[in-house]
């Protein structure tokens, strides 16, 4: 279709509720077990008509967390993803050039997949905008190919994630719910963190096909764990007064670090209890953000 006007989709946090390294792979790669949801919290990607040859893909970036974004080809998750795309659309013929704006809102290198959500945006993007029939099968392929939480993301659903990210199966149904996420300002590098991490591996997790309240999710998630989260803390300190901080703040019913961090989430009863507490929890140089639990 020509892009006449402006395309949006929005780039929710993923948060892992937990996280558990089942395994290593031959070519270094570690097997995850996970349960991922989404977030109201998100990045914000917009599409206008572009400029230049057929194809082409520019990128602005903006917002509170773009400064020191780089619209790299090579290392920029979006301008990777639109070249995937067109590769696998089979060239430029007939594809119109395109400007893509990202309101960066989320902290980088946080453990929310922020990155991973705007490359998986963008691809939603450039599927309305740009004739050709990309089945389901090789979209994920391509997810997958630019990085493991990039499939998840695709649909922005909860999923428990296996493989290294890439195999994803039905979540339990999840109770209404409200969470809270705190990011301490302070970047923290995956690659560290599993290099830190105790050469240690835990098993898969065993979830109920439901939960039927808070209660029993809590109680269920209490017995697992995210097995990145002790070298973060060692590499951060920070994350573990963040996280000490949400366990003591009235309705907090769980408190964990979310990926390799730094964002750490606190679980409350409701969206409100969540927002409720979210004055206790600022502090200068935090982000905080309090709302819904989507499933």
């Amino acid at each position: 279709m020509p892009v006449t006007g402006t395309l949006y989709e929005s780039a929710h946090a993923k948060i892992n509720l937990y996280l558990h390294v089942t395994g290593r792979r031959p070519d270094g790669y570690h097997l995850l077990d996970s349960l991922a949801v989404f977030t109201g919290a998100g990045d914000r990607l917009a599409l206008h008509p572009g400029h230049g040859g057929a194809g082409a893909v520019s990128l602005d970036i903006a917002g509170p967390f773009g400064a020191g974004l780089v619209a790299d080809a090579d290392s920029n998750l979006i301008l990777r993803a639109a070249r995937l795309l067109r590769a696998e659309i089979g060239g430029t013929d007939g594809l119109e050039p395109v400007r893509v704006v990202l309101d960066k809102m989320l902290p980088v290198a946080s453990g929310i997949g922020g990155g991973s959500a705007d490359a998986a945006a963008a691809l939603r993007l450039l599927l309305r905008a740009w004739p050709g029939n990309v089945p389901r099968e090789r979209l994920m392929a391509l997810a997958t190919e630019l990085g493991a939480d990039v499939p998840v993301c695709i649909d922005q659903r909860a999923a428990r994630m296996g493989g290294i990210g890439e195999r994803l199966d039905p979540a339990p149904a999840l109770p209404a719910c409200g969470i809270m996420l705190v990011n301490c300002g302070e970047a923290v590098s995956t690659p560290a963190v599993f290099r830190a991490r105790a050469p240690v591996f835990t098993p898969a997790a065993s979830l109920p096909s439901a939960w039927p309240d808070v209660a029993a999710m809590v109680r269920d998630l209490s017995g697992l764990t995210n097995d990145l989260q002790d070298a973060a803390c060692a590499i951060c300190p920070t994350i573990r007064t963040v996280l000490d901080v949400l366990e003591a703040v009235p309705g907090c019913r769980l408190a964990r670090m979310s990926g390799s961090g730094a964002t750490c989430f606190a679980l409350f009863d409701s969206p409100q209890a969540a927002q409720d507490a979210q004055a206790a929890v600022e502090r200068p140089g935090w982000w905080v953000w309090a709302g819904p639990l989507h499933a």
